[in-house]
């Protein structure tokens, strides 16, 4: 392992990093080594009010344009001590803890490059920033802390792919879709079942779910679009069993089966909801599947008017990250992959990223962001003990992210 890490200073520098833990909202350690490291190479870095790093590298050539580089560098995980090892091409922990190479590996990259653009007194460029965020992994608030209204850059690479080569496009919206049906009679299960007017909430919620989408929605030749997963549906008599669970020493597995076997089945519902998540990189896409189910929401409301109701609210937890007119940093990562012969892979990815809030956000000038996920290693398990990174691959993946910033400041 020493001996990799002398022999590389990109792999050194990865090492020092990860063996800092630093867990959402608990960064500072690693915020200090950074700030050490720009500060070593005379590269103008500071905190902002939330303790997100901004860095800058002034422009050689004012004709061109800036880039900007953003990374994470909370890890999932605690405060545990990081035991590193190698594994053949592998670096990974002693499986007592994550690595946290997601995103200490687009951290890194970003420092070297950074290093190296300074030391280059022949190369012409048109300026680099780098943002380095916190608490990425739980609540992205490191990222919606940034004041994009102080950022040059247009253009910007988010290193925080997990594989080499992939230059990810259009990303995920997140939004959370709830439907909840109300009867106006309940009543006893033997006394009242005759009753017609005594609908159950229960039985209505299915038949509203099963006239619903599920799975994907809309996709194309990069990927799944827009997809619908129902995550919950909860209906009946319940409520005294939920109460019984929080003076209950049981796991959470045990939840499920022990409410099927306490709930109450001698009631006529009135009550039943399901819940839904929306992921889609088409706001067009995803406002049409919203009116598709409250036009079914509708036909039933007209089927059952006078004796149920339903009704459908939808909340935008994270805005997509939809794919940009502008291709030039998708003409600058095939050229990149090209000159240093790696295959490039342009897709789609269905989750969310800090990308979504730069796509959706102003620069100082007041042009709207034009962002890319890319991957510099090959990472795997990542958020698991098992956590793993190719360092051949990295070294793959820096001499990728050095050639798009040669060919972008051509």
């Amino acid at each position: 392992m020493n001996n990799i890490r002398k022999e590389h200073k990109l792999i050194d520098y990865f090492c020092t990093l990860v063996e800092i833990p630093s867990p959402s909202l608990k960064e500072e350690n690693v915020t200090k080594k950074i700030l050490e490291i720009f500060n070593e190479y005379n590269i103008n870095a500071k905190t902002d009010e939330y303790g997100n790093i901004h860095a800058f590298i002034p422009a050689t050539d004012k004709e061109k344009q800036p880039i900007l580089l953003s990374a994470h560098m909370d890890v999932v995980g605690d405060d545990s001590p990081v035991n590193i090892k190698l594994n053949g091409n592998i670096i990974e922990t002693d499986k007592t803890r994550t690595l946290g190479a997601d995103d200490k590996a687009g951290v890194t990259a970003a420092i070297l490059l950074a290093i190296e653009t300074i030391q280059n007194k022949e190369l012409k460029h048109g300026g680099l920033e780098i943002v380095f965020t916190r608490d990425e992994e739980q609540n992205m608030s490191g990222i919606h802390n940034v004041k994009m209204d102080e950022i040059n850059s247009e253009y910007v690479l988010v290193l925080d792919a997990d594989k080499v080569g992939q230059v990810q496009i259009a990303g995920a919206s997140y939004t959370k879709l709830t439907i909840d049906v109300t009867t106006l009679k309940g009543g006893h299960s033997g006394i009242d079942i005759e009753d017609k007017t005594r609908l159950n909430a229960a039985k209505l919620i299915a038949e509203l779910v099963q006239e619903i989408p599920q799975g994907v929605y809309k996709q194309d030749k990069l990927g799944v679009v827009t997809s619908l997963n129902l995550g919950m549906i909860i209906g009946g008599g319940i409520q005294t069993a939920i109460d019984n669970i929080k003076t209950l020493d049981m796991k959470s597995n045990q939840y499920q089966d022990y409410i099927v076997d306490k709930a109450i089945t001698n009631v006529i519902n009135t009550k039943a909801g399901a819940t839904y998540s929306i992921r889609s990189s088409s706001r067009e896409y995803e406002n049409k599947l919203i009116c598709e189910i409250k036009e079914i929401t509708n036909r039933f409301n007209k089927k059952y008017e006078g004796l149920a109701i339903a009704k459908v609210e939808s909340s935008t937890h994270l805005p997509p990250f939809e794919k940009s007119d502008d291709e030039r940093l998708i003409e600058v990562a095939k050229e990149a992959g090209k000159n240093i012969n790696l295959d490039v892979d342009i897709s789609t990815f269905h989750a969310g990223a800090e990308t979504h809030i730069y796509a959706n956000s102003k620069n100082k000038n007041g042009t709207t962001f034009k962002p890319t996920l890319v991957g510099l290693a090959d990472i795997y398990n990542m958020h698991s003990s098992n956590e793993q990174i190719d360092y051949k691959t990295y070294l793959k993946g820096y001499e990728f992210l050095k050639e798009m910033f040669k060919v972008f400041n051509k």
